[in-house]
């Protein structure tokens, strides 16, 4: 009976220690992916956007009546808004021109603040150029994040977000600080 007790402890003590070394290696095999992510080529910046009512922005068609009308910050349910912004590097539309945003928004919320924004922003960078698209949910009083679905130019192949924060309304325009969170995946960077 002593020795069978001895075999059972002894292969007790073999499978602790397999289950410890399989979780070294899981454990070295996550600390390596992380390396591998902050190895990543990224780019992070702000623009700002400059929306000017019935000048670059325009509601094309009138949603529901009854529900939230059209203010600064709200548009009625079901309202399609199009827009061509100017993108600036900084809040004073006098500022630099460096891209344009583009695009269409529908009035998603009954409140008349949120939005579904399909978006196009074409940048003339000092070292980078092309477009990236956007989709997503924007708030009219609050910074929301939109997923980066595509790019062209020096932005194919890109991942990341912006965020897209509404500073100060003067009369009817609108600005918009554009923040870019910009990630590229290895096999989209040349090797040098």
């Amino acid at each position: 009976m002593r020795r069978s007790n001895q075999h059972i402890m002894a292969s007790s003590h073999n499978y602790v220690l397999g289950v410890l070394v399989f979780a070294i290696i899981q454990l070295k095999g996550i600390a390596g992916s992380h390396e591998h992510l902050q190895q990543l080529k990224s780019l992070h910046f702000s623009l700002f956007q400059h929306e000017t009512i019935n000048k670059t922005g325009y509601i094309i068609v009138d949603g529901i009546k009854g529900g939230a009308g059209v203010s600064q910050t709200t548009t009625p349910f079901g309202t399609l808004f199009a827009f061509q912004d100017p993108l600036t590097v900084a809040a004073n539309r006098s500022s630099k021109l460096v891209g344009i945003s583009e695009g269409t928004t529908v009035t998603s919320s009954l409140d008349g603040l949120r939005s579904i924004s399909i978006a196009k922003l074409t940048l003339r960078l000092k070292n980078h150029k092309g477009s990236l698209s956007v989709v997503g949910v924007t708030d009219n009083v609050k910074s929301s994040n939109l997923p980066v679905v595509g790019g062209t130019e020096d932005f194919l192949f890109v991942h990341g977000y912006v965020t897209s924060s509404p500073l100060h309304a003067k009369s009817s325009t609108l600005v918009y600080e554009i923040g870019f969170h910009l990630y590229w995946p290895p096999y989209a960077t040349t090797s040098s």
